[in-house]
């Protein structure tokens, strides 16, 4: 497990689930409690946060490297499926993104991100929706443009442009709406 930990090098970006996209700032030893640690440290800009993870437990912890260029390419594929039906109260669904999100996998936080998707009309979610959409986002877009070496701006115009081409639950009602207002005229 320790080679597997330090497959991780210095300079390195990383994911942390909790956090989204790090580097690796250093490797140190420190003691505590009368046990020397070797120790991952983790600098996140966005969040001007500096965390450290034990060598042992970086696996455990979720600490990944950078998706691959397939990993990416999946999880925007993802986003131009037709989201899940919304079932059940808001807080079962919300404690189930949580947790899909607390995994720290591409692919999971892009069905969750598809999922929250209400298109144009993303302004009528509820606040709380509004702010997991939105954290959602923040993550997917750090980890692609990292991964894809691209810009922040230019990740995000990547993700909207799959979202947009993603059937919507409410968009058979759109239509037919729609339909009733060309008999009208």
């Amino acid at each position: 497990m320790k080679n597997n930990a330090l497959s991780f090098k210095v300079g390195e970006k990383v994911v942390y689930p909790s956090h989204g996209v790090g580097e690796i700032t250093a490797i140190e030893e420190q003691e505590v409690a009368g046990f020397k640690l070797e120790l991952f440290v983790i600098t996140f800009d966005k969040d001007r946060l500096t965390i450290r993870i034990p060598l042992a437990k970086a696996k455990s912890s979720g600490l990944r490297k950078l998706s691959e260029p397939a990993i990416v390419q999946q999880a925007l594929e993802i986003l131009s499926t037709k989201a899940k039906a919304k079932k059940g109260m808001w807080n079962r669904r919300a404690t189930e993104f949580q947790e899909r999100i607390g995994t720290g996998q591409l692919t999971a936080i892009a069905e969750v991100l598809r999922d929250l998707n209400r298109g144009s009309e993303q302004q009528e979610a509820s606040y709380s929706e509004q702010q997991l959409f939105e954290g959602t986002l923040d993550f997917m877009i750090r980890e692609i443009s990292a991964a894809s070496q691209v810009t922040p701006t230019e990740a995000r115009k990547i993700i909207e442009q799959h979202l947009a081409k993603a059937p919507h639950l409410n968009k058979a009602s759109a239509q037919t709406e729609g339909s009733d207002d060309e008999a009208a005229a």
